[in-house]
């Protein structure tokens, strides 16, 4: 039996530019702001903030390479701040205070995952993400959907990254389903379609992401759904499903 054949028992999601909002983020202002709550001004700002920057890039880049995951707390250690570092909780507050507008959940992921459980079907999030599982879920739950998550998975509590198909698999199990029964819902291509395909799930791709050139990775996978608004999610899944409520591919 192929993933086509069977009916879609959860839908899992991206985090960053999928169910929240794509946006351009200048990473220099947000360590910026983490150096500043240091107490780190002039060159030894702008030493850190390189530093850490390099750092930041290097994990992502090891990610897309086949490398395993990375943690917040680890890229800290490596320019020197390390647990009980003076200042550092004030500049973790700082460094989250410039991030939480680019956290804030899409306006439609109440309503589309309603929809899905209203349908039987189990809702996931699984992302790639140097922050901890209760950062994240604080998240979810001050923008009131933190109770519609039936499994989350991130990959800074795995060894492994999108697209890596371990991930996938371990978030169908968390989910308790199979992999052919799950649909993955990204905005990158390579590790949103190609990443979940290769543990067949069906792979819906939300192309609204500008993807800075340097982190695209050449594949040829090709998704099985394009939801051009994430409301078209329910759409798709009610088709491979058997529904009538349409198309949104």
């Amino acid at each position: 039996m192929t993933p086509a054949d069977r009916a879609v028992r959860a839908v899992l999601f991206d985090w960053g530019g999928t169910i929240t909002p794509w946006h351009e983020v200048d990473f220099h202002a947000t360590w910026g702001a983490y150096a500043a709550g240091l107490g780190h001004t002039g060159e030894a700002h702008a030493a850190f903030v390189a530093a850490i920057c390099e750092a930041e890039d290097a994990a992502w880049k090891r990610g897309r390479s086949g490398g395993g995951s990375a943690r917040l707390h680890e890229l800290l250690e490596s320019v020197g701040v390390a647990d009980g570092h003076p200042g550092a909780d004030d500049a973790l507050a700082a460094y989250r205070e410039v991030w939480e507008p680019h956290t804030l959940t899409h306006p439609h992921v109440e309503e589309l995952w309603i929809g899905l459980r209203d349908r039987g079907i189990r809702v996931g999030v699984l992302s790639n993400t140097l922050w901890p599982r209760d950062y994240h879920r604080s998240l979810f739950e001050r923008d009131g959907v933190l109770h519609l998550v039936d499994a989350d998975v991130y990959s800074s509590e795995t060894p492994w990254v999108k697209p890596q198909a371990e991930i996938f698999a371990h978030a169908a199990e968390a989910l308790g389903v199979e992999a052919a029964e799950c649909a993955y819902v990204g905005d990158r291509s390579y590790e949103d379609v190609h990443g979940p395909q290769q543990v067949g799930m069906r792979a819906i791709w939300v192309p609204h992401s500008i993807i800075p050139e340097d982190q695209q990775v050449s594949h040829e996978a090709t998704p099985d759904a394009v939801a051009h608004e994430l409301l078209d999610v329910l759409a798709i899944v009610d088709r491979w499903n058997g529904g009538s409520a349409g198309s949104g591919a």
